[in-house]
C-alpha cells in the first residue's frame, strides 16, 4: 500500500499565508511527480502546482504565481505548498497526488495515487 498525507489546512483571513504538507514514501519522493490540486465547492478539481522528481521543475497556475511555492525536504520526506497573500477564491480542498515520472502538472489521469484532502478557507 502507498500513502500520501496531506496537512496544514485551516481557517486564514484574506492576505493571510498557510503551509501545506504531504508526506509520502521515499519511493514516490523519488520517482514520481508531486501535484497539489484543489476543489471548491460546486467546481471541477483543478492542478494548482507541481514539482518533478528528476529535475525539481516547477508548475504554477497563473492565478497562484507570485503568491504559491511548491518545494520538497527529502530527508523529511515531504512536498509543502506555501500559499501566501491568500484570497477568498482560494478557498478549497486541497489534494496532494503522485504520478509516476515527470511532467504531468495538471493533467489528472496522469496520476496515480491521491491524498485524502485538507481543507483551506479563506475568509474575513
Amino acid at each position: 500500500q502507498v500513502q500520501l498525507v496531506e496537512s496544514g489546512g485551516d481557517l486564514v483571513q484574506p492576505g493571510g499565508s498557510l503551509r501545506l504538507s504531504c508526506e509520502m514514501s521515499e519511493f514516490l519522493l523519488n520517482y514520481y511527480t508531486i501535484g497539489w490540486f484543489r476543489q471548491a465547492p460546486g467546481k471541477e478539481r483543478e492542478g494548482v502546482s507541481g514539482i518533478s522528481s528528476s529535475d525539481s521543475s516547477t508548475y504554477y497556475r497563473d492565478s497562484v504565481k507570485g503568491r504559491f511555492t511548491i518545494s520538497r525536504d527529502n530527508a523529511k520526506r515531504t512536498v509543502f505548498l506555501q500559499m501566501n497573500s491568500l484570497k477568498p477564491e482560494d478557498t478549497a480542498v486541497y489534494y496532494c497526488a503522485a504520478g509516476f515520472g515527470d511532467y504531468h502538472w495538471v493533467i489528472q489521469d496522469e496520476y496515480d495515487y491521491w491524498g485524502q484532502g485538507t481543507q483551506v478557507t479563506v475568509s474575513s
